[in-house]
């Protein structure tokens, strides 16, 4: 992705949205082509306010003796706040308090998964088989939501498959009983409580049945898993029928649409693109956001033939470390975390969209020699760190931006490449364990 230093300053700033409530649409003009990628000279953002309806959610108290005390406490507190008395009564008259539900919110696993792991399953046989035949029967409704929303209709797609297997598993839980469970705990109370109320006001206006009450533990609902407030503010009636139904098809997609449209979603732009870095790349970059024509310059190239605006910004990813692939991530692959704030997720979602439009995954191959830590050993590791002057924010044993940022700092004082990746082998040194 050579980019010739004097063509940098000719270009205008791109203009990105990020906001959930906010549409973009880009006019690019005609691209120069410089080395392996197209150089768009123009492009701009034309922003939209999207209106969103506001539930507030009653003031939320720290504590309870009981699950029975914190469902009276907080009936009067959302009928206080205007809520349908009638509708709050009847939600919470069937909730139960589930311990499962604040053990799965609680709970971390003892091993943090490598990227590969999260990658294998994402794009397993059986769930880019089914993908494909899905695929194929959307395919008209999907370009016609893609024309729409400018969203890719392979990652609508995939999103369906990541979160319901293409509408199938949607789940099981009693949503009233695990958004109150959680909100009874109070780890999350602000958030489930909030939920709640979107849910009673799903009631009212029919997007939700009183038979349709169930979701995941977390609180999602339906073939691509809203939770009630995102819902409430970007779901759709998609198939006409003058309802806004989660549980259906045309309906679940086109507000997925919706939602990564409203969040930022830049037209024909790729989530990622798979590059290859110099042997004397300055490897202390990875992470940080550039201009794409500042990676050029750095000696960044993408593998494929690319079109990308000179100042679109990109972030450069090494998911595994150097010995794995290298990846320039678009502002879409933040859009695609608005759904799950997880890189693997975006990930995932990204390549299961390629495989079930049979398009070719990752070139390089990934180190799967590397173990990872245990949660305990990156507690440990975050101790040490944070002790050597190398601020992780926190010891709680979850390997995040964070940690991976001092780790870094730490490798390039430390005669490591300072790519990031936290192993077994790259945190030896550091850590006894």
């Amino acid at each position: 992705m050579m980019l010739k230093k004097q063509y940098i300053a000719l270009f205008p700033a791109l203009v990105m949205v990020g906001c959930t409530s906010q549409q973009a649409m880009q006019e690019t003009n005609k691209p120069v082509r410089q080395g392996n990628v197209e150089i768009t000279q123009t492009q701009t953002i034309q922003v939209k306010p999207t209106p969103m309806p506001v539930v507030t959610p009653p003031v939320a108290k720290p504590s309870y003796n009981s699950f029975y005390d914190w469902k009276s406490d907080f009936s009067m507190r959302a009928i206080a706040s205007g809520n349908d008395a009638a509708t709050v009564r009847r939600l919470l008259d069937s909730a139960y308090l589930n311990q499962q539900v604040i053990s799965l919110d609680s709970g971390q696993p003892e091993f943090s998964k490598m990227p590969w792991e999260y990658v294998d399953s994402a794009v397993s046989d059986g769930r880019v088989s089914t993908g494909k035949r899905k695929f194929a029967e959307q395919r008209a409704y999907l370009s016609q939501l893609e024309s729409q929303y400018g969203v890719s209709a392979e990652i609508v797609a995939a999103i369906w498959g990541m979160e319901s297997s293409y509408g199938v598993v949607t789940g099981n839980s009693s949503l009233p009983s695990s958004l109150g469970s959680l909100a009874y705990d109070g780890r999350r109370q602000e958030f489930a409580e909030t939920q709640l109320l979107s849910l009673a006001t799903l009631l009212q206006r029919g997007d939700v049945s009183w038979s349709q009450l169930e979701g995941s533990w977390a609180g999602g609902m339906g073939q691509t898993q809203f939770i009630p407030a995102t819902w409430l503010k970007h779901g759709v009636d998609g198939d006409g029928d003058g309802h806004r139904n989660p549980w259906a098809t045309g309906d679940a997609l086109a507000s997925t649409a919706n939602y990564l449209s409203n969040s930022g979603w830049v037209r024909g732009l790729a989530p990622f693109y798979e590059a290859t870095v110099p042997t004397s790349f300055d490897y202390s970059t990875v992470g940080s956001k550039q201009s794409a024509a500042r990676w050029a310059a750095m000696g960044v190239d993408t593998i494929a033939d690319v079109s990308l605006d000179a100042n679109t910004e990109m972030e450069l990813w090494l998911p595994a470390g150097k010995d794995g692939p290298v990846l320039l991530l678009s502002p879409n692959f933040d859009v695609i975390k608005v759904y799950n704030n997880s890189s693997s997720y975006a990930l995932g979602v990204s390549l299961l969209g390629k495989a079930i439009t049979g398009q070719g995954g990752l070139q390089k191959s990934w180190p799967r020699y590397e173990r990872p830590l245990s949660t305990t050993q990156v507690r440990s590791l975050q101790q040490r760190l944070t002790s050597a002057g190398y601020d992780t924010k926190g010891a709680d044993g979850i390997v995040g931006t964070n940690t991976r940022m001092a780790f870094q700092r730490w490798q390039g004082d430390n005669g490591q490449t300072p790519d990031g990746f936290i192993t077994q082998r790259s945190a030896s040194s550091l850590a006894s364990w």
